[in-house]
């Protein structure tokens, strides 16, 4: 039997790399990814023109009850603008280059043979 937390690791960080390429074609800046906020993590950090985007990835299993976007409880999006705003004040408030933060969030799907599609949500919360 596998190690069910070795699993889920392998399985958010192939999440997360599929969301760092779908924004890439955007046009976007990855900036930092997993980085830590105070006791908070954020996902994926990236740069659209002056807007520090920050990206909540989320994944669930086929069997799961809930999506991707429905697991994003009001306790976690919370916790997420918290981190956020630490890092605008810690690393990006005094860059002129920026003006503001965004919040998305992205819903990663993989079907039968690995392949991933991103569900997206600008502005999500």
């Amino acid at each position: 039997m596998p190690d069910t937390q070795t699993f889920r690791q392998r399985v958010g960080a192939l999440a997360e790399q599929a969301v760092v390429q779908y924004v890439t074609r955007l046009g976007w800046q990855i900036l930092d990814r997993n980085i830590r906020a105070g006791r908070y993590e954020l996902d994926i950090v990236a740069r659209e023109g002056a807007t520090v985007v920050v990206v909540e990835v989320r994944f669930r299993g086929h069997g799961s009850m809930v999506s991707g976007f429905g697991s994003l409880s009001p306790t976690k999006r919370l916790r997420v603008r918290r981190a956020g705003e630490r890092l605008w004040h810690a690393k990006y408030r005094h860059d002129p280059t920026l003006n503001r933060m965004r919040f998305d969030a992205a819903s990663v799907h993989f079907d039968e043979q690995g392949y991933a599609s991103v569900d997206y949500a600008i502005a999500a919360y």
